[in-house]
């Protein structure tokens, strides 16, 4: 149920509407636009089906929401949603690209990294310190020390960090280091982490999984925002399909109906999306062209001994030309990079 506020409501009316949804025992969550207030209510409607709440002072209508995601959708804020980490603002007409390598393998390798994208005009630096691989024998990761490195060449080179938080157990070790914390598409149904980081004061990075209904990537961010966080970023990051010349299939669909859906952002990862570093350009350029506020690049100084994802990684001089061709893509959309 959604509760739309007349322009000229008061706080004390507003306050009024928000305390009795919660004798009702309910959760109000409330979205504050340039033009209304909107309040959302959590929680089983029948107590709302006998209690004529159109009559309260400072209501202007009262609507039932169809869909089975609520304060994702644009019905409960129609203005888009801009996570603003750090100074850098993700949903505005610039657009952001999270780069770097895919695990963090050492210090030295981070900080030449970190200095590439960022002269090339990154806006985070990404990487794994807690890596899921499909294999119990392949390389998981330097954890915390990853952790101190990503932190360090972040101070270094001033761009805030984004990485994978796997487990709510590594939940406040991570948020120590990090800026943003990025759900990979295999926890996108961690419904227990997507609760507890929903009530971190983070930013959340939210993949697709990779078989997830665009339904069930929205529901997995309405998780998060149940639980009061609405700094969310959403990440189409390519999906399971019969093809097999690519790793996944980059579903450039999805971000079109995501806009016109959600009010979140979304990125496109084409470094996961194609498994190929010499695709990932083309589907850059073709997801800023869809409407993707930024990207997600894999980038390694020496792809060929990467301890993972090496295949899909960009050498730092290739990121360089991607992000030039991308650059002018994005000013034919009346966007900035």
């Amino acid at each position: 149920m959604i509760i739309v506020l007349k322009p000229d409501a008061t706080k004390k009316q507003i306050d009024h509407v928000l305390e009795r949804i919660k004798e009702l025992g309910l959760k109000p969550m409330v979205s504050k636009g340039t033009e209304r207030t909107i309040i959302g209510v959590i929680g089983p409607e029948d107590a709302l089906r006998s209690q004529p709440l159109e009559v309260i002072p400072g209501v202007e209508k009262v609507m039932p929401v169809l869909k089975p995601y609520r304060l994702v959708s644009r019905e409960f804020k129609p203005e888009a949603t801009i996570v603003d980490v750090k100074g850098v603002k993700v949903g505005g007409k610039k657009l952001v690209v999270m780069a770097g390598p895919c695990s963090v393998e050492g210090k030295d390798m981070l900080m030449e990294t970190a200095k590439a994208v960022k002269k090339a005009g990154a806006s985070f630096l990404r990487g794994g310190a807690f890596k899921p691989r499909s294999s119990p024998y392949s390389f998981q990761g330097l954890k915390e020390e990853g952790l101190k490195y990503l932190r360090d060449a972040s101070d270094a080179v001033g761009l805030p960090v984004v990485t994978e938080l796997l487990d709510v157990r590594d939940l406040k070790l991570v948020e120590k280091y990090s800026d943003v914390l990025q759900i990979g598409a295999r926890n996108m149904q961690n419904f227990e982490l997507l609760k507890e980081v929903g009530q971190s004061p983070k930013a959340i990075l939210l993949k697709r999984g990779l078989s997830a209904t665009i339904t069930e990537f929205f529901l997995a961010a309405e998780y998060i925002l149940a639980q009061g966080n609405f700094n969310v970023i959403l990440c189409e990051r390519g999906i399971r399909t019969f093809e097999d010349q690519t790793r996944f299939t980059l579903d450039l669909n999805a971000i079109p109906v995501i806009k016109k859906l959600t009010h979140l952002p979304v990125i496109v990862d084409p470094s996961h999306g194609t498994g190929s570093w010499d695709y990932v350009t083309p589907m850059a350029k073709a997801g800023i062209a869809a409407g993707a506020d930024g990207l997600m690049i894999e980038v390694h100084p020496k792809p060929e001994v990467a301890l993972s994802d090496g295949p899909q990684s960009l050498l730092p001089k290739t990121f360089v030309s991607m992000m030039k061709e991308v650059r002018r893509v994005a000013l034919a959309v009346d966007r900035t990079l």
